[in-house]
């Protein structure tokens, strides 16, 4: 709509007539004001129209739930420094432990990091990977570099007096597995089948299950089903299945046994020493590597035992 004020002025012919010449101005100034405020309004609605109508970028895909690194090589040997011994422990012991400053200040540590801990944690840790957190060596550990298994005390199945891991491991070659759910039994199990299965019937090999369960309830109800895991287990593994409720908190992270829900396998010397060790659930090669490395140290140890057969 176009607008000319030379259509606005009229000749001066008395006041009324020169106040409807200005009220007819004010009208037609708000009408052309009104018709070009539309216009503008109908361009900008359709720039806005138009530029809805442009492609959207494609929406980004979302992130995998598995955004764990990849599992590296057991990095260090596992174990405490000080070699086992068989035997329970005595105020004299503690009294020891609580005069030491470099225990105490590990065992503070420790508790912190017990304290920082969720109660989920663990059990969140098994969405990635299963909760395995290394890959067993394909080869033992150097004896000079490896470290030695603690003691550990529990019943065994065939109902004798509780036992000792050291008095029943010491001077074979063992292998040491450590359950607390059905699902560290599975895992263990895909680790020992086969070398079980080739082993052991040799009289310097020992397979040893330590069913361990730190709740003081559920260790109680364990112990209501010993019947029911005697039935399960082979009656050649009764004297060596053992059921524990040993604290074992300040010796997980030496051990390497960060997830409570997850099995652990530890192969020892006939000294006790951690000489290879593997978690959670098998892969081929690591249950293959279990399988040689028992090999090479029941052939080292008869080969020891023979030649002082013969120097005796």
């Amino acid at each position: 709509m176009s607008f000319s004020f030379s259509s606005l002025l009229v000749p001066r012919t008395g006041a009324a007539s020169l106040r409807c010449a200005n009220y007819a101005r004010r009208k037609a100034f708000e009408a052309w004001r009104w018709s070009s405020s539309s216009s503008g309004s109908a361009e900008s609605g359709n720039d806005r129209a138009g530029s809805s109508t442009k492609p959207e970028k494609p929406a980004q895909k979302p992130k995998s739930t598995d955004d764990a690194p990849p599992i590296p090589l057991l990095q260090r040997p596992l174990g405490l420094r000080q070699p086992p011994i068989a035997a329970e422990r005595t105020w004299s012991t503690t009294r020891e432990e609580l005069m030491d400053q470099d225990v105490r200040m590990a065992q503070r540590e420790q508790l912190i990091k017990e304290v920082g801990k969720g109660y989920f944690t663990d059990l969140n840790a098994t969405r990635h990977h299963g909760g395995k957190t290394w890959i067993a060596p394909n080869v033992n550990i150097r004896e000079d570099k490896a470290l030695y298994f603690p003691n550990m005390m529990g019943t065994t199945l065939d109902g004798k007096k509780k036992q000792h891991t050291t008095s029943i491991c010491r001077g074979n070659i063992s292998v040491v597995s450590m359950l607390n759910s059905r699902m560290s039994e599975i895992h263990v199990k895909g680790f020992t089948e086969p070398t079980n299965a080739r082993f052991l019937s040799n009289p310097l090999y020992k397979y040893v299950q330590v069913n361990l369960q730190e709740n003081l309830l559920k260790s109680f109800l364990v112990s209501l089903f010993l019947s029911s895991i005697a039935k399960a287990t082979p009656a050649e593994l009764h004297p060596t299945y053992m059921v524990s409720s040993q604290n074992m908190d300040f010796v997980r992270e030496p051990l390497g046994m960060v997830n409570r829900h997850v099995g652990y396998v530890y192969l020892l010397d006939e000294n006790l020493r951690v000489r290879w060790a593997g978690c959670a659930d098998a892969k081929a090669e690591e249950t293959a590597a279990l399988e040689k490395c028992v090999g090479v140290l029941l052939a080292r140890l008869e080969q020891s035992k023979k030649g002082k057969a013969k120097k005796s």
